[in-house]
């Protein structure tokens, strides 16, 4: 017996391109780029700021978390430089 996985493959694979392909199309606005791709950046206040840095002292050397919150540290100044 023969297997036609083969066939289902590329009936599936033709509308997930052709999706990808138009929600390319939607991400930029006509009318106001900018709010389109860059987006906003939350502003913290200093006891916040002053909380977070507490708690991130305390976490063991090592902590996964602290490499976390150093990528959304450039991915916040990306977000500023955007704007």
């Amino acid at each position: 017996m023969m297997s036609n996985a083969g066939c289902w493959k590329r009936r599936l694979a033709v509308p997930a391109i052709a999706t990808i392909s138009l929600t390319g199309c939607a991400a930029v606005s006509s009318e106001d780029s900018r709010l389109a791709t860059c987006p906003p950046v939350v502003e913290y206040g200093r006891e916040l700021r002053a909380r977070a840095a507490e708690e991130l002292a305390g976490l063991p050397e090592g902590s996964v978390i602290v490499e976390m919150l150093s990528d959304y540290a450039v991915m916040r100044d990306q977000a500023r430089a955007c704007e």
